[in-house]
């Protein structure tokens, strides 16, 4: 059950977060990076939280505690990733400029089921 929990969890959080993450950008016209980083980490960690507490413990741990365990653990990652902002922006900043570019997936695909036979 964790290993599937693992893995459900990794993939709804880090699509949902990646989605939100760049339709914020395309929204704010690439402005506010600390509101589109937390947005996207709010709804991203709230979908991997929930799905790995959930499928990993459902029926082993009582109703309170799981509840106690989703909230903990939810509050610690979206607060690390506010501690994180200013480091980020430092980041994000070299890697522009170092880089050159800074990208918009304004007609990116997101399917994670469509198969492209263009090869």
């Amino acid at each position: 059950r964790i290993v599937l929990a693992s893995l459900l969890a990794y993939l709804a959080g880090e699509f949902s977060n990646s989605f939100i993450l760049t339709k914020l950008k395309i929204f704010t016209k690439g402005r506010w990076l600390w509101s589109r980083t937390i947005g996207s980490t709010l709804v991203g960690e709230g979908f991997d939280t929930l799905l790995f507490v959930l499928i990993a413990f459902w029926g082993i741990l009582p109703s309170s505690l799981l509840l106690a365990v989703i909230i903990s653990n939810y509050i610690f990652k979206c607060g690390v990733e506010i501690l994180f902002t200013p480091l980020t922006y430092k980041i994000i900043g070299f890697l522009k400029k170092r880089e050159n570019e800074d990208y918009y997936d304004v007609n990116t695909d997101f399917n994670p089921f469509k198969i492209n036979s263009k090869a």
